[in-house]
């Protein structure tokens, strides 16, 4: 059993621990076995390797950056005392990513907040603001729009378009980290789609019909 002193990723990002190859799995179990051994250094190998990455998902949840910031903390905090619930057998980043987008999620459901619509601010490639146009309000006028589509959708769907669409998880990726089956989660994706299609097309009908002027007899 490792020793558990008080952990702050600001501190472990400091270690000077080699790193082994980027991304690895074999690396993170290597460097996992190690924390379990006492070396806290390894640790801050592995927040080193995914803060970046789990700030932005989160932030993908919370719109402040310094709550995103806290609760990326609390994620790698809870990972670490928790690392001997961990399968080795298994992939670390969809595990940690697991305990961050719950804590996130957790957070709004606790506030009753409903910024969802934020998460599709470049919902596309196709839709990205382009800092050549000079006039960029249309953009702005449709990344509105698929904001206030997007926020109808049931959480479980705009999760999963979330992670796959936007952070382009896999959907092993997606299921280890919302602890449901593969197949689950491409029914979901899938439904997802469907649905924000759905209300896409039924608001720009009712939006069009509202802009036709009226007739006089």
């Amino acid at each position: 059993m490792r020793n558990k002193p008080d952990v702050r990723t600001s501190e472990l990002r400091t270690c000077e621990s080699p790193l082994p190859e980027e991304g690895s799995v074999i690396a993170d179990t290597r460097l996992v076995e190690q924390v379990r051994q006492g070396d806290q250094r390894a640790f801050g190998v592995l927040v080193t390797r995914y803060e970046r990455r789990l700030i932005r998902v989160i932030l993908r949840f919370v719109t402040d950056l310094d709550q995103a910031e806290d609760l990326a903390q609390e994620t790698f905090l809870r990972a670490y005392e928790r690392l001997d619930q961990f399968d080795p057998a298994r992939r670390f980043s969809p595990w940690l990513f697991r305990i961050g987008v719950n804590l996130a999620m957790d957070h709004h459901r606790r506030r009753r907040h409903r910024i969802w619509g934020i998460l599709f601010s470049e919902w596309s490639r196709e839709h990205v603001l382009d800092p050549a146009v000079q006039d960029v309000s249309p953009q702005r006028d449709l990344q509105l729009e698929v904001r206030r589509v997007v926020d109808q959708l049931p959480e479980k769907y705009r999760t999963v378009l979330v992670l796959r669409d936007l952070e382009n998880f896999s959907s092993s990726e997606i299921a280890a980290i919302l602890n449901r089956r593969e197949a689950t989660i491409r029914w979901r994706l899938a439904e997802a789609r469907i649905r924000f299609q759905e209300l896409w097309e039924r608001r720009q009908g009712c939006q069009r019909q509202g802009s036709q002027p009226a007739e006089t007899g």
